[in-house]
């Protein structure tokens, strides 16, 4: 299937790459610029800013709370941005959509970037905030029983990596992982994955830009070789909790979400995976509202109640 034609026109207002060195800091205060005001955005019965208190640190959040209840079950998101951008800001609107249709609280974490801070600040950060939920039920008023995590890109990668670090510590909490177009193998071999050639350029996210994007992750310490990094490579993906992995057709990422999924079922891992034909990478961010992508909020509300 051919790219969708809302995302095709989109695509080419686009300007051509100066090759310019990326500068972080530029980027993402381009990126919140483009943020709609409050007053534009999906309402929710309640959005409020928090602060996780955790062993590694204080961790800012936000909480959005879709209808008053006496308890919530919680997703706990990640935002993505290729470990150096995103923010809670530039992925509100997909927290939004979370909480409205899962009937879930939300609590994003605004955790550390990268170059500024070294890994694995970002990941201790959501890894922390998790265990901050199940620890602080009372002031969350967690039902006890639903604790999903959720993210996107880079996000779905701290989610992988989230899951195998509380089944290493003997975290038992967390129900379910949730992972949008993920990034999971930082070891960018053009060969290693077919899609990585077949959607190499012309679909926004390009194979070429994936090596300049997480430098600013390796430099700050991460090691593409380390499964923390690179959740694909951890051997034993047995035990992890139960899992849906969407991908995109046109996404030079698209092979390796699928393997992981692949990967966890062989493992005995209750895991479905999803792929959105004509869909692009980081359209869930940024085409969710194209009536054919929409129903990717509708799909998790269903996998979280029906699992």
């Amino acid at each position: 299937m051919t790219i969708h034609p809302k995302i095709a026109e989109f695509l080419k207002s686009l300007p051509e790459p100066d090759g310019s060195p990326l500068d972080p800091v530029a980027m993402r205060a381009g990126e919140n610029a483009q943020v709609p005001p409050v007053a534009d955005r999906l309402p929710i019965h309640d959005v409020r800013e928090a602060t996780s208190a955790t062993s590694s640190g204080d961790v800012p959040v936000r909480i959005y709370t879709p209808a008053e209840a006496e308890s919530y079950g919680v997703l706990v998101y990640f935002h993505g941005g290729a470990f150096f951008s995103g923010s809670l800001e530039t992925h509100d609107h997909i927290a939004r959509s979370l909480a409205k249709e899962t009937g879930l609280e939300v609590v994003a974490v605004d955790f550390r970037l990268a170059p500024e801070h070294e890994f694995p600040a970002g990941l201790e950060d959501c890894y922390r905030v998790v265990r901050w939920v199940a620890e602080n039920s009372g002031e969350l008023k967690w039902d006890g029983r639903t604790l999903a995590i959720a993210g996107d890109s880079s996000g779905g990668n701290f989610v992988a990596a989230v899951v195998a670090k509380a089944r290493d510590d003997g975290f038992d909490r967390i129900t379910h992982q949730i992972l949008y177009y993920p990034s999971l193998d930082l070891d960018f071999d053009v060969d290693r994955y077919p899609s990585l050639r077949e959607n190499a350029e012309g679909y926004g996210l390009e194979t070429g830009i994936l090596e300049p994007f997480n430098a600013f992750y390796f430099e700050s310490g991460a090691d593409r070789s380390d499964p923390l990094v690179s959740p694909i490579k951890r051997e034993d993906l047995s035990g992890l909790p139960t899992a849906l992995i969407v991908t995109a057709e046109h996404d030079p990422l698209r092979d390796e979400g699928e393997l992981y999924g692949k990967r966890l079922q062989e493992a005995g891992v209750n895991a479905t995976v999803s792929r959105y034909d004509g869909a692009n990478h980081g359209f869930v961010q940024h085409f969710s509202w194209i009536p054919e992508f929409q129903r990717v909020f509708t799909e998790t509300a269903e996998f979280l109640r029906r699992s």
